[in-house]
C-alpha cells in the first residue's frame, strides 16, 4: 500500500474498524436517521463502478468488497440472490440478451466498460398481445432466492447492517426494450404498447418481490427502485404524463412493497425538484436518492427546508465535478456541508449522487469517507 494513503486508512480504521463497539449499530443508525431523528453520527453509503471498487481493493491491499465497505465505515449493504437462469445469449457481433431481455453491447472508453443499448427488441410490435408474450420476459426461477438468508446473515454476523434489495426500474427497463424517443412519442401517440410494456415489467418486479419476502421476510430493510424522469436542466417530460402514465405503475408496486415491514428507497437523477412533492405524497416513499447537486434547482438547504419533515434524503456528493476533478480538501468541505444541511436532526445517508466513475482519484474518495461526519 502506498505511504500516502496511509493516513487516511489509520483514520477510518481509528473510526470505523469497529462497528460492533459503537452506541449504534450500522442498522440503527440508518433506521434513525430514515425516521428523522438524529443518529450519532451520519450513515454513509457506497456505490462505485466496478473498476473502481478493483482499484481500491488493490490499492488497499483487500480482498473483498466487504472489507472495503468495512474500512470505508458504510452503514449500508445491498443485497440480490444468485442468478441461476439460462446462460447469456451472446450474438455473433458480441452483442447479448441480459436477463431482462434487453439487447446490450460492451463500450469500452480509456477508464471503464459499459453496456449501451445494442437495438430495442420490442419496437416493432405494435399489439399488446406481442408485448405480454415477448420470449425473453423473466422466470421466477431465473435466481435463487433461497440463498437470501445465508447472504445476509454472512454479513450481519458481527454487527447488523442496514440490508437493501435492488428491485429495479419500470420506466427505464421498459424504454430500454423499446427505445427512448419512440417511447415517448408513443406515450402521446399509441399509449397502450407503452402502458403495456410497463405493466408487464411492474408485474415481474412484484413478483420477484414477492419471492425475496417468501425467503427474507425480516431480513430486508429497504427496497430500492428507480426510473430516470428527468435530465441536467429539468423533467423529461410534463408532470400530466408522468402522472398519468408513470406514477401508477410506481404506486403498484409500491402498494405491494408497504404490505411488508420495509422501506423504499427512490431515484431519479436530474432536476426532479418540481415532482418531489409528489413523489413523497403519492407514492409514499421513504427516502429520496441520488439529489444530483448540479442539476438545476437541486438546492440542498431548500431540499431540506421544504422536505425535510416529509422523507429522508440519500446521495448529494457530486461527482460531475467535486469527485473527479476537486482537491481532496474540496471533497472534504462538501461532505461535512452535506451532513450539516440534510443530515440536520437527521435524515440523510451521506454518499455519491451517483457511481463513483473509475477516474476519481483515489485520495478524493478516502478524503470522503474519512471527513467528518457528526452534525452539530
Amino acid at each position: 500500500m502506498s505511504k500516502k494513503y496511509q493516513s487516511y486508512i489509520n483514520t477510518l480504521k481509528s473510526l470505523y474498524g469497529y462497528p460492533e463497539k459503537k452506541a449504534l449499530s450500522p442498522y440503527e443508525r440508518v433506521e434513525r436517521s430514515i425516521s428523522r431523528k438524529k443518529p450519532d453520527r451520519t450513515p454513509f453509503d457506497y456505490w462505485a463502478v466496478e473498476e473502481m471498487t478493483t482499484e481500491l481493493l488493490r490499492v488497499f491491499s483487500l480482498q473483498d468488497e466487504e472489507q472495503l465497505l468495512r474500512l470505508l465505515g458504510v452503514d449500508c449493504r445491498i443485497v440480490n440472490p444468485d442468478y441461476i437462469g439460462p446462460a447469456r445469449e451472446i450474438l455473433s457481433d458480441g452483442t447479448y440478451f441480459d436477463a431482462f431481455g434487453t439487447h446490450r453491447k460492451k463500450v469500452t472508453n480509456e477508464f471503464s466498460t459499459y453496456d449501451e443499448y445494442a437495438s430495442f427488441p420490442l419496437a416493432e410490435m405494435d399489439t399488446t398481445s406481442q408485448i405480454e408474450s415477448y420470449s425473453r420476459w423473466p422466470d421466477q426461477s431465473y435466481w435463487d432466492w433461497s440463498t437470501l438468508p445465508g447472504i445476509i446473515n454472512e454479513i450481519n454476523q458481527d454487527v447488523r447492517y442496514h440490508i437493501r434489495y435492488d428491485i429495479g426500474g419500470i420506466f427505464e427497463t421498459a424504454w430500454g426494450l423499446y427505445g427512448m424517443d419512440k417511447f415517448l412519442i408513443d406515450m402521446i401517440q399509441k399509449p397502450e404498447i407503452p402502458l403495456a410494456i410497463m405493466d408487464c415489467v411492474t408485474n415481474i418486479l412484484i413478483g420477484n418481490f414477492r419471492q425475496v419476502m417468501k425467503h427474507a421476510e425480516g431480513l430486508i430493510d429497504m427496497v430500492y427502485t428507480y426510473d430516470d424522469v428527468a435530465i441536467q436542466n429539468g423533467l423529461l417530460m410534463s408532470e400530466k404524463m408522468w402522472r398519468k402514465n408513470i406514477l401508477p405503475f410506481h404506486q403498484k408496486l409500491n402498494r405491494e412493497i408497504k404490505q411488508y415491514d420495509v422501506k423504499i428507497l427512490y431515484h431519479s437523477c436530474g432536476a426532479v425538484y418540481d415532482l418531489i412533492d409528489p413523489i413523497i405524497d403519492e407514492m409514499q416513499i421513504d427516502m429520496l436518492n441520488p439529489l444530483q447537486p448540479r442539476a438545476a434547482k437541486m438546492n440542498m438547504q431548500n431540499i431540506k427546508d421544504h422536505f425535510g419533515k416529509k422523507i429522508a434524503f440519500h446521495g448529494a456528493i457530486d461527482i460531475q465535478h467535486t469527485m473527479p476533478f476537486g482537491t481532496p480538501a474540496e471533497v472534504e468541505n462538501e461532505v461535512k456541508e452535506r451532513c450539516q444541511i440534510l443530515g440536520k436532526g437527521g435524515g440523510y445517508v451521506c454518499t455519491t449522487a451517483h457511481y463513483i466513475q473509475a477516474d476519481t482519484p483515489i485520495e478524493n474518495i478516502l478524503a470522503m469517507y474519512s471527513a467528518d461526519r457528526t452534525v452539530d
